[in-house]
């Protein structure tokens, strides 16, 4: 089976045409979970942070399925969505400026060359000043939900295991929380984060990243658009406006390979 694999900031994903319904023929009677674990694995498998599987729709230009790399499914990722709609455009899928439902609603993109701008839906649930494991922070749900904890220096902290404390706190049940540390300077703000359904730190995040600018915004008045430094090093640009009505995130992209998978991989 043909697929890509992409990259936007650090975040990989492993993206599949499957309007014709070609990955459920690859699986079998392997589930679903099952096959993105093992298609997903870095040492076994292709290795990625997620897959996602590009589907035909009725009211927009595709539809997509996104995979976490542990098999669950996500209602938005701001990466993934940005290696998605330029693997469309450049299969043809969709124009240049296009429209594809996920889970959280239709999210609106734009490919220029390497670079692609998406809008996302409205973020909601904004709580400021919450105090979580000891720790004071804010959350917002960007498509998916975030924690954002402002510390003094981004390197002196333990993402992995603080990260994952907060992620499976009381407070963020049954569905649990991303995480993102963010260090606030003059002119950008400096990102780490862990990841529900990763359940590690990724070198980057897009969701994470607009909720760590739209917060930044709301804490310390920092204005649209601010500049995010992910892990990785790259960059990625959000904006918005004072009601939250109109949030965009914008950065490079990566066309890393094209591959063709092979049924074994799926053996246990």
């Amino acid at each position: 089976m043909n697929f890509s694999k992409l990259q936007g900031t650090g975040n990989d994903f492993i993206v599949i045409d499957n309007r014709k319904k070609k990955f459920e023929k690859f699986i079998g009677d392997l589930s679903v979970e099952q096959a993105v674990q093992r298609i997903c694995q870095r040492k076994t498998g292709v290795g990625a942070d997620g897959l996602i599987l590009i589907e035909s729709s009725d009211v927009a230009d595709f539809k997509w399925q996104f995979f976490n790399s542990d098999g669950s499914t996500a209602e938005m990722c701001g990466n993934g969505a940005r290696c998605a709609a330029r693997f469309a455009f450049e299969k043809g899928i969709a124009p240049r400026e296009m429209k594809f439902e996920t889970l959280a609603g239709i999210i609106e993109a734009e490919v220029n060359g390497k670079e692609v701008k998406v809008k996302l839906t409205k973020p909601f649930d904004l709580k400021l000043n919450l105090n979580v494991e000891g720790l004071s922070g804010h959350f917002i749900n960007t498509g998916v939900p975030h924690f954002v904890v402002f510390v003094d220096r981004i390197e002196d902290v333990n993402v992995k295991d603080v990260g994952r404390r907060i992620r499976f706190s009381e407070v963020f049940q049954p569905t649990g929380t991303n995480v993102n540390f963010v260090e606030a300077r003059l002119d950008k703000v400096l990102v780490r984060t862990y990841e529900r359904g990763v359940e590690d730190e990724t070198l980057a995040c897009g969701t994470g990243s607009v909720a760590s600018a739209l917060i930044a915004g709301k804490v310390f008045g920092m204005e649209s658009p601010v500049e995010v430094v992910v892990r990785s090093g790259e960059r990625l640009k959000v904006y918005f406006d004072e009601e939250m009505e109109n949030v965009y995130l914008e950065g490079a992209t990566i066309w890393v390979y094209d591959g063709i998978l092979k049924r074994e991989i799926l053996d246990g």
